[in-house]
C-alpha cells in the first residue's frame, strides 16, 4: 500500500468512529441525566441507554476487528516519542473503555435482576447471579470508568484540535471523509530527492 493511502484509516472505520462519537455523547447525556432525575423519567432514560450500550459494544467489537486489519496511517515523523507514546497508550485506554463499559453495564443490571431489554422482542440473559452486593460495586465502578472515559474522551479530542489548528500534520485529517493530501514532507524529501548538481 502506497504512502499517499495511509494518510487515511479506513473507510468503514471512520464510519464506524463518526456514528461511535455521536453515540457516545449522546450516552453521556443520558448518563447524566439518570443520575440526576428519579421516576418514570429514569425508566425512559434507562429504557433508551440499554440499547444504545448494547450498540456500542457490538461497533466496537467490529471496529476493533477492522482495526486490527486494516492498520493505521503513521503518526508525524517529527512528534516527540513520549507523545507518541501517549498516543497510541491514549488510544488503547479508548478502547478498554468503549469494551468495558456495555459489559459492566450488562453485569450491573444482571446483579440488580434487572431485565436487560434491548427492544420488544429482544432481551439479553442475565451474565451473573441476583446479587444486590454485586450490583453496588459494578455500579460504582461503572461511574469511575464513565468519568475517566469522559475524561480520556475530552483529552482524545484536545489533542485532535492540537493536530488540525496548531500542527496541522494530517493527524486529524486521517479521520474525515476529505479527499488524499501530500505525504509528509519529511517523506518526501527521501523518496523524491532533488537533483544533483554535479
Amino acid at each position: 500500500m502506497s504512502r499517499l493511502e495511509r494518510t487515511h484509516f479506513a473507510l468503514p472505520l471512520r464510519l464506524i468512529h463518526w456514528v461511535m462519537a455521536a453515540l457516545i455523547l449522546t450516552m453521556l447525556f443520558i448518563g447524566v441525566g439518570m443520575v440526576s432525575t428519579v421516576g418514570s423519567a429514569y425508566s425512559a432514560l434507562l429504557e433508551i441507554h440499554r440499547p444504545i450500550g448494547a450498540a456500542l459494544f457490538m461497533l466496537v467489537i467490529l471496529r476493533l476487528a477492522i482495526r486490527l486489519a486494516t492498520g493505521a496511517p503513521p503518526l508525524p515523523a517529527d512528534l516527540p516519542k513520549a507523545q507518541q507514546f501517549v498516543a497510541k497508550a491514549s488510544h488503547l485506554l479508548l478502547y478498554a473503555a468503549m469494551l468495558t463499559m456495555p459489559l459492566i453495564g450488562w453485569a450491573m443490571l444482571s446483579a440488580g435482576g434487572l431485565p436487560i431489554v434491548l427492544t420488544k422482542a429482544l432481551s439479553l440473559p442475565a451474565i451473573l447471579p441476583h446479587d444486590l452486593r454485586y450490583y453496588f460495586a459494578l455500579r460504582a465502578l461503572h461511574t469511575i470508568i464513565a468519568l475517566a472515559f469522559f475524561t480520556l474522551i475530552l483529552a482524545h479530542l484536545g489533542a485532535a484540535l492540537i493536530h488540525g489548528l496548531i500542527r496541522k500534520d494530517g493527524v486529524l485529517r486521517s479521520m474525515t471523509f476529505g479527499g488524499k493530501h501530500p505525504a509528509p514532507v519529511a517523506a518526501a524529501r527521501v523518496e523524491n530527492p532533488p537533483p544533483s548538481v554535479e
